[in-house]
């Protein structure tokens, strides 16, 4: 009779119990310890000794054993769809995940590209987060809202150009942006400008609030704005540049500073000269852009809180019977440097 061979042995999973014997103290203060509860008063001595028992046991708490503990999770859901990645929703995102997890929440982002408006709430229902921060290219609807309030999310957050009904809104409202673009160029003198609107994907709801700002703006002095539809690829630009004489513009705002420094490119290929013939304006303050010759000129965006975004999430999952609450982050203004 054939024998199978030792099979190796794991060694038990650790134990809050475990820790408590280890460190000297109740498993009700490993709890309070390792849950960071503050009510309690636990002198530093003995959380040093509760945690680094729990470090040489290797124990982690169970998160789904606390979450029905406390009748609801300590996650706040990010989808993530398309969404434009420039420095200041890179800033934006650092912020709000180191100070959240701070605070003793997980932040999860969840991949939602594909997801309807429909199936994107349900989807994150399941999840069973304590908050949702949904970004403005999903369309969230009252029924989706409803969703995720049934499933335990005390605080739906929105985070784009616009305010969503019903939820709270972090809201980037971008016309400002292009308001100040094109007032930069009213100021230059500039008369005829063009708006490159971005022919990718996920862009439109970014694109378009600029193109209204820049057109508010030009509207006061009666000057001229003509939306440019533009792919990010040189032969789009090439094309564009080719007849851009005949388009009788004198400036242009390019969405942002990719867009402006491909643009540029191909108008100076073009034996377009900038600024002279063309004032050119992008977005984001890029580094590259400062090192191209000439300079570009951009908008520089910056986060307006009156406080840390962290802290506001946290007040809204503590106080989830409020009316809904939008905050204006956006704060722009322009960089002037040679391009125009």
């Amino acid at each position: 009779m054939s024998q199978l061979p030792n099979q190796p042995t794991e060694p038990p999973v650790p134990t809050s119990a475990d820790v408590a014997r280890l460190a000297g103290v109740s498993r009700a203060t490993v709890s309070y310890v390792l849950n960071n509860n503050a009510a309690v008063r636990i002198s530093e001595t003995t959380r040093r000794r509760v945690r680094q028992a729990a470090t040489e046991l290797g124990y982690v708490p169970h998160a789904a054993a606390r979450s029905l503990r406390a009748g609801h999770t300590r996650m706040v859901l990010l989808p993530t769809v398309n969404f434009p990645t420039g420095p200041l929703h890179h800033h934006f995102f650092h912020e709000l995940e180191s100070g959240l997890r701070r605070l003793d929440y997980t932040v999860v982002q969840y991949g939602s590209t594909g997801l309807n408006p429909d199936d994107a709430p349900r989807a994150w229902a399941e999840l069973r987060p304590v908050a949702v921060i949904a970004p403005g290219t999903i369309d969230l609807t009252a029924h989706g809202i409803s969703v995720l309030r049934r499933s335990g999310a005390k605080a739906v957050i929105t985070l784009g150009p616009r305010p969503v009904p019903g939820a709270h809104a972090l809201v980037m409202d971008q016309r400002e942006v292009g308001r100040c673009a094109v007032g930069h160029l009213l100021e230059s003198g500039r008369r005829r400008i063009g708006v490159v609107m971005p022919e990718e994907c996920g862009l439109g709801p970014f694109a378009e609030p600029r193109l209204t700002g820049a057109r508010q703006a030009a509207r006061s002095l009666g000057a001229r704005v003509e939306p440019l539809p533009l792919r990010y690829d040189e032969e789009s630009a090439a094309r564009l540049a080719a007849r851009w004489r005949t388009l009788d513009l004198d400036a242009v705002f390019a969405y942002n500073d990719e867009y402006a420094m491909l643009l540029m490119r191909a108008l100076q290929d073009a034996g377009i000269e900038v600024p002279r013939e063309t004032a050119v304006v992008g977005a984001d303050d890029l580094m590259l852009g400062r090192l191209l010759r000439p300079r570009l000129s951009t908008v520089r965006m910056e986060l307006a809180t009156a406080q840390p975004l962290a802290g506001l999430v946290d007040r809204l999952v503590r106080d989830p019977g409020g009316d809904p609450e939008h905050h204006d982050l956006l704060r722009a203004g322009v960089v002037r440097r040679e391009s125009g």
